[in-house]
């Protein structure tokens, strides 16, 4: 089997995992958890589709190069930011510094999203910074259980980390076998559920996804989301792992306009397939608009290949989509790996 084969076939198997997963209405205890709206299934003549071009068509050749990175040098944290400070890490893992407190988004500093370290999706851009060098990390906002977002061994050195384990606020449903697994400091949360962390109210949102984890192995049976973090001066949106959906209106509505929003790009070809799972850059930028962000920042590309877009690819179509909106590059700017961005508490 060539390699190339044996990929389609991983991806294969995830997206038979999804097929079905994202269905309409409220969490419903009998049926799992479930969206707030509905939208096209994926059919399996898109599946079929898919995998013959994948074995047939040309190849995808990624420009790993053209991905910016950084390494970080941890004396960085030793100085408090003027403001809101985030630094992306890569893929969904993003270092928030907030009200005094640190945050870190869905974790993930693994070789592989899997649950085996020698098979599965690998990464293409190394950590910016060492584990060891990390500053000590009050709290772990876990969006869902795939594994690109949920590592069990990354919790667990956060879990051991120097100074005392991290608090983890996890999806509903999550909660007993993350403490099966060795977390003492867990919190399940439900959609419009609020928590405080010392001056930080953490809200934990509805998004349009589905959830499934090697380790927990039914599907649905624990709830996805993202996250909004309040202080007094400012508030943040961490997506997640989204489909476009009505749910980011819903949170403007409910919450009021972001200063800065995290937003997932990548893994959105091809469309039939993914987008009720993953928006697009186009539909990120629309989100940007519904949340009412001054400033968003692109997550979850240029470190895993997840679909059929090349690596860097999802920066390009960005910038394609800022275009079309009118939107300046400045509101919603393509960051690199292990770069930090800092937001002013000046009024919105």
């Amino acid at each position: 089997m060539t390699r190339r084969t044996l990929v389609t076939v991983v991806l294969l198997a995830l997206l038979l995992g999804s097929m079905s997963a994202c269905s309409p209405s409220p969490p419903d205890a009998d049926s799992g958890f479930q969206n707030n709206y509905p939208g096209r299934e994926p059919q399996w003549q898109d599946l079929i589709g898919w995998a013959w071009e994948r074995l047939t068509g040309p190849a995808i050749v990624h420009n790993d190069a053209a991905v910016p990175w950084q390494a970080i040098d941890p004396e960085r944290f030793k100085t408090a930011a003027n403001g809101l400070r985030v630094t992306w890490l890569g893929h969904a893992t993003v270092l928030v510094e907030m009200a005094g407190k640190r945050l870190l988004t869905d974790p993930f500093f693994s070789e592989r999203a899997s649950p085996v370290q020698w098979l599965g999706p690998t990464r293409h851009k190394a950590l910016p910074i060492a584990v060891a060098d990390l500053p000590h990390i009050d709290a772990v906002l876990i969006s869902h259980n795939h594994h690109d977002h949920l590592d069990p061994a990354s919790l667990l050195a956060l879990q051991h980390q120097a100074g005392g384990p991290a608090i983890f606020y996890v999806p509903a449903g999550d909660g007993a076998w993350l403490r099966e697994l060795g977390l003492t400091q867990v919190i399940e949360m439900h959609w419009w559920q609020i928590k405080a962390l010392d001056g930080l109210r953490i809200h934990f949102v509805p998004v349009q996804h589905w959830s499934r984890h090697f380790l927990k192995r039914a599907r649905n049976e624990s709830l996805w989301g993202g996250f909004v973090l309040q202080s007094a001066e400012q508030q943040l949106l961490f997506a997640g792992d989204t489909g476009y959906s009505k749910d980011f209106r819903d949170i403007r509505q409910r919450l009021g306009a972001m200063d800065v929003a995290l937003l997932p790009i990548g893994a959105y070809l091809p469309r039939p397939l993914t987008q009720r799972q993953h928006i697009s850059p186009d539909e990120a930028v629309t989100i940007a608009h519904d949340v009412g962000a001054r400033v968003s920042l692109p997550i979850h590309w240029g470190t895993l290949v997840l679909s059929n877009e090349r690596i860097e690819q999802p920066a390009e179509d960005l910038a394609l989509a800022r275009q079309a909106a009118n939107l300046p590059a400045a509101r919603f700017p393509v960051w690199g790996i292990g770069e930090s961005v800092v937001i002013s508490d000046k009024p919105r």
